[in-house]
């Protein structure tokens, strides 16, 4: 019994001495928080704020080179442009068009798919309509192959 209780004696003790509460506070961040410079002067607001159709506009400009051009009217449509200075210098300019087909961005840095590296061989583009033939034949409706029994001519025994 005196084996047991100072095995539990030792098992606090060890765990008392492994945990260590957390120092009050916030957390610190693992980053250093990055330092902005002063707030950029508005050189440009104009907003046409939306009227009973849903039509809208505005035009903005910092003095730090940010500029964002919008306007939307009926059917949610949207279109404009923003453009800055990325950090590197290159000028950035994003042309866009958001509608039923989704938001459409254009841009020279914007990256793009390469060609594809080969022609595809015909014998893969007919295994492709063969494919495409025999999915559009499954997914057609076809009647009911139920055969009902013939009719009897007579009636069993109750």
């Amino acid at each position: 019994m005196k084996a047991v209780a100072m095995m539990a004696l030792l098992a606090v003790a060890t765990a008392e001495t492994l945990y260590t509460a957390p120092a009050p506070g916030p957390a610190p961040l693992p980053h250093p928080a990055p330092s902005y410079g002063p707030p950029a002067a508005i050189l440009k607001d104009e907003r046409v704020h939306p009227d009973a159709h849903g039509n809208y506009a505005f035009d903005v400009e910092t003095e730090d080179g940010i500029a964002r051009h919008e306007s939307g009217g009926v059917g949610g449509t949207q279109q404009g442009s923003f453009s800055y200075t990325a950090p590197d210098g290159t000028p950035v300019l994003v042309k866009f068009v958001a509608d039923d087909k989704g938001y459409q961005p254009e841009s020279d840095l914007l990256p793009v798919a390469p060609a594809f590296p080969h022609p595809i061989p015909q014998f893969v583009l007919d295994q492709i309509a063969k494919a495409a033939a025999e999915d559009a034949a499954a997914t057609r409706p076809q009647a009911p192959q139920v055969q009902a029994p013939a009719p009897s001519g007579t009636y069993g025994l109750p």
